[in-house]
């Protein structure tokens, strides 16, 4: 399966069920496998056959600066929704990690795995 990686993406966001959460922004870290939407590229050698990944982060900065968000879950949810239906990706694999709200811990987070209908 051809992919698109994107690595430790850190981003601000307000997130998380404490009353505190709501009007403190966290950093997240984001890691992505984006399916890339079919062979084209391989010998177009043109960003429109396949997925810009600038616009992706954009994307993924805007959509965690837009709002709070109460669990990891959902903020990864919206962000494969994303991914597959604005920009296409037959699958991805998403991972948003909190990073030290524990003590001894380094980050705490959630991987969920999607595919285009």
């Amino acid at each position: 399966m051809d992919a698109i990686l994107i690595r430790d993406l850190r981003v601000e966001a307000l997130i998380g069920i404490h009353k505190r959460e709501r009007h403190v922004v966290q950093t997240l870290s984001i890691d992505l496998d984006i399916g890339i939407p079919g062979t084209a590229v391989f010998s177009s050698d043109k960003v429109a056959d396949t997925i810009d990944y600038e616009q992706v982060t954009l994307r993924i900065k805007a959509l965690a600066a837009s709002g709070h968000f109460r669990l990891v879950e959902t903020f990864a949810e919206r962000i494969a929704t994303l991914l597959i239906g604005d920009f296409g990706a037959p699958w991805v694999k998403v991972s948003a990690a909190k990073i030290g709200i524990l003590p001894n811990v380094k980050f705490v987070g959630v991987s969920i795995e999607r595919r285009k209908p």
